[in-house]
């Protein structure tokens, strides 16, 4: 195991050594690139000043000007060549303005005329410098017009200077350059093992292999477990995804493909960047996301008490609802059984009643206006409210009313015949089944001639409002302000101060608005609006 871990470090060394020196290589050949460069411009603006200075010469002037070419090449050729070998110059050509040679290194070459094609320009009045590849290499030209007193061009000064290869720069600048290179390596080999270090430091003295075994064990037990988990680190950027998580929020392909992209590129509902800003926990919420209902658990990660990221745990309510709306079913069925067995028998007390009576016309009419009732409820519900769901806990409601001495009426234009986009009919069954289950409650030891519940549900212009309104004791405005906290009641009993905290969930989660008019010993009116 030893050899493996110093196998690893020196693996660590050697990389960062190679990348540090191909680093300072990077920088030693731009640092030479620009200095190449700088040569180039320091070499024209001396060809230039040279080139300036011979074409200002009084006495060349004259000597350029003159017929007798043969003596007067003579004579600037001896003036330009001293001012060439003291200045450095490759060659300084003297031209007239019939482009002959009055000048150059080479003899054979004065009183020729000059046949390059770059020098067009001087014989326009222009200044410049060229570079141009000869025979003795790359060079740097500075190209000058000869002018006279009287303002007139009598001629061209080109005065060359060699540019210096790359060899020769490091012939030049070896000293310089050796130092740099035995610092480079210091620093590299420095470097090299320092970075090696923490980079051991880090992975906590793992090597690959073990890191690679941990990575598949952990990948792999989040996917075996039965909860979804998502995990982001501080930028929001997706590090956990397992398949659990894909398939309750059914999110398409490979969770793989999502790591190491945004959060809300995904999944921009799952409120996790809002974890990773506070730094708190938040347990058992339930959130509406990509059309998915699920109870949550989001939770920061913290390292030395910094936040770097934020888990999501969480579970579909999908099952949990069904199971809940099978047991729910049982327990109103139940009781629906027990509240019409209790109608009907004394119902069927008034029609024996009536027999025993002598009174069968009576009894007749009697039982056909309780059909006639009956039907008409039934026929309402089915008519305008559209989920079975919801219409048999109305008719449950009524009967239950009935039994409690309380009118629950429906308003004859209510209709729903849409949800929300984030709710379901699992989440209408809570709201409806609180809502007129406190307004029944509200009425009970209430003093009144006439108890009344009055549900109306109005769904048009992509807008579904509710409103549940009753005429009992009502609520104080304190009261009014705490009503949708949890465990709030003011009921007697260990089992209150929830409902209205569910309704609460479920406005929110459907984005939608509730609001509450109440005065004591006049009644209460929950109005609740969703946008369809």
């Amino acid at each position: 195991m030893k050899i493996r871990k110093l196998t690893m470090n020196t693996k660590i060394i050697l990389l960062t050594f190679f990348i540090l020196a191909f680093s300072f290589l990077v920088c030693g050949i731009l640092l030479i690139g620009n200095l190449l460069k700088e040569q180039e411009t320091t070499i024209g603006q001396t060809a230039m000043l040279v080139a300036r200075t011979i074409s200002d010469l009084p006495d060349l002037q004259q000597l350029v000007q003159s017929d007798d070419i043969d003596s007067a090449a003579e004579k600037i050729n001896s003036i330009v060549e001293n001012i060439r070998v003291i200045n450095g110059a490759e060659y300084i050509v003297v031209m007239n303005m019939d482009r002959i040679k009055l000048s150059h290194p080479s003899p054979q070459e004065i009183g020729k005329p000059s046949q390059s094609t770059d020098i067009h320009a001087a014989f326009a009045e222009h200044y410049y410098t060229s570079k141009a590849k000869g025979e003795s290499g790359t060079m740097i030209r500075a190209l000058v017009p000869i002018i006279n007193e009287d303002k007139a061009q009598i001629g061209v000064v080109v005065a060359g200077y060699s540019l210096p290869t790359l060899w020769e720069l490091a012939q030049k600048y070896k000293s310089e350059i050796l130092f740099s290179v035995v610092l480079s390596l210091i620093f590299s080999v420095w470097g090299a093992h320092t970075l090696g270090r923490h980079i051991k430091r880090q992975l906590f003295g793992l090597e690959p292999h073990e890191i690679a075994k941990l990575y598949v064990e952990r990948t792999e037990t989040f996917n075996a477990m039965h909860d979804g988990i998502i995990a982001v680190d501080k930028n929001l950027t997706i590090t956990i995804f397992n398949k659990k998580a894909a398939a309750i929020l059914g999110v398409e392909d490979k969770p793989k493909k999502y790591i190491g992209k945004k959060i809300f590129d995904i999944l921009p509902d799952t409120r996790l960047p809002e974890i990773v800003e506070s730094g708190k926990s938040v347990y058992n919420q339930e959130l509406y996301i990509n059309k998915h209902s699920i109870l949550s658990n989001r939770i920061p990660i913290r390292v030395k008490n910094q936040t770097v990221g934020a888990v999501a745990v969480f579970q579909d309510l999908t099952d949990f609802k069904q199971l809940a709306e099978e047991l729910t079913g049982v327990k109103a069925f139940v009781q629906a059984l027990r509240i019409q067995t209790h109608e009907y028998k004394n119902k069927l007390h008034t029609i024996a009643g009536l027999l025993q009576l002598g009174h069968a016309n009576q009894a007749l009419e009697y039982l056909s206006e309780v059909q006639t009732q009956h039907d008409r409820v039934t026929k309402f519900l089915n008519e305008r409210i559209y989920n079975e769901n919801i219409s048999g806990l109305l008719l449950s409601k009524i009967t239950r009313g009935s039994e409690l001495g309380i009118h629950v009426v429906i308003d004859e234009e209510s209709k729903l015949t849409n949800f929300p986009k984030q709710l379901d009919h699992h989440d209408f069954v809570i709201l409806f089944g609180n809502l007129i289950e406190n307004a029944l409650d509200a009425l009970q030891g209430v003093q009144r001639e006439q108890k009344e519940v009055t549900i109306s549900i109005d769904d048009n212009d992509g807008i579904l409002a509710i409103e549940i309104a009753d005429n009992g004791a009502g609520m104080s405005e304190e009261v009014v302000q705490n009503i949708f906290e949890n465990g709030f009641s003011t009921k007697k009993g260990t089992h209150g101060g929830i409902g209205l905290f569910l309704i609460k969930e479920i406005v929110d989660k459907g984005k939608g608005s509730i609001e509450v008019i109440s005065e004591e010993g006049k009644g209460s009116t929950f109005m609740i609006t969703f946008e369809i």
